[in-house]
């Protein structure tokens, strides 16, 4: 009998989801490496550690599922192909402890009107030790409940700065500069520490226009000169962690384009930093940037 003979080898497998996020959020979700950190885990069992990720044509992604008492399952996905906000195509291969159990081709297409989103993912797999089949249904119809989940209390925020992406960067990541621009109008910071640097860490305070002290602390986990940084937003040093944060920035046209992402810890949150006016108090915090850079 011949490999393709083999009963249960080849599975091919479809997931649909209905998310009440925009489409562009969804995609932000799905694609942008801190996002992916909070949603990857299977089951609350589970914990993904990832050593690689790079969401571009060419790239790869390489995390390690661990589970108590168990080998470590190592999961690396190589991006094929990306249409933003459309589609994306990836490969997956399964292994443990060096030896492969599947190889997989997926295949991701997004669809969206107004404040809903969909998904259709397409999994083509191939068992290579043991029938994987059931593991594959059971893992990505978790992970996508908890992608749809996480896209539904995300915020995105985009803006395209007309300046150099190394010039955006250095005002963003200089412990002098930073300081001096973040926050929305009428708002200043108060620093007590500031580290910018992968592990680093940034303590302060945002004081609003009546004086109102508002403690912050960032956690930098992940620092990529001129590509992105992710980092955990704190109510205050050392206190609850209310959102998972990224900043990307992109050349586009010889301007830079900013995206500054957060999936808030709960929906409460999000509902409520919806409530309050954050998008806007955000895109004044990102226009303060602009100014900063051009002048």
């Amino acid at each position: 009998m011949t490999l393709q003979d083999a009963p249960g080898r080849f599975a091919t497998l479809t997931f649909t989801r209905e998310v009440a996020a925009p489409l562009a959020t969804l995609w932000q979700a799905w694609t942008a490496p801190a996002a992916r950190a909070v949603w990857a885990f299977p089951t609350p069992a589970v914990t993904v550690e990832f050593l690689e990720a790079d969401t571009r044509v060419g790239g790869r992604e390489v995390s390690l599922c661990k589970v108590a008492g168990a080998p470590d399952i190592r999961c690396e996905c190589g991006w094929l192909a990306i249409t933003p906000a459309a589609r994306s195509v990836n490969y997956e291969v399964v292994s443990t402890s060096g030896e492969t159990q599947s190889a997989a081709l997926v295949t991701a297409d997004f669809s969206g009107d107004g404040a809903r989103s969909r998904l259709v993912v397409t999994v083509q797999l191939s068992s290579l030790a043991g029938d994987m089949e059931a593991g594959y249904r059971q893992g990505f119809d978790a992970g996508l409940g908890n992608l749809a989940d996480a896209a539904e209390r995300t915020m995105v925020l985009e803006r395209v700065i007309k300046a150099p992406r190394a010039v955006v960067w250095g005002a963003w990541m200089n412990p002098e500069s930073l300081p001096q621009w973040w926050g929305p109008d009428g708002f200043s910071c108060r620093t007590t520490r500031i580290d910018l640097r992968q592990g680093g860490e940034w303590v302060f305070d945002m004081i609003g226009p009546d004086g109102t002290v508002f403690p912050n602390h960032h956690l930098y986990r992940e620092v990529r000169p001129q590509e992105r940084i992710a980092y955990s937003l704190l109510w205050g040093e050392n206190g609850p962690k209310h959102a998972d944060a990224w900043a990307a920035f992109d050349e586009e046209d010889g301007a830079t384009k900013v995206t500054l992402g957060m999936v808030f810890s709960t929906a409460a949150e999000f509902q409520t930093a919806k409530g309050f006016g954050a998008v806007e108090l955000g895109q004044q915090t990102l226009a303060k940037l602009e100014r900063r850079v051009t002048g």
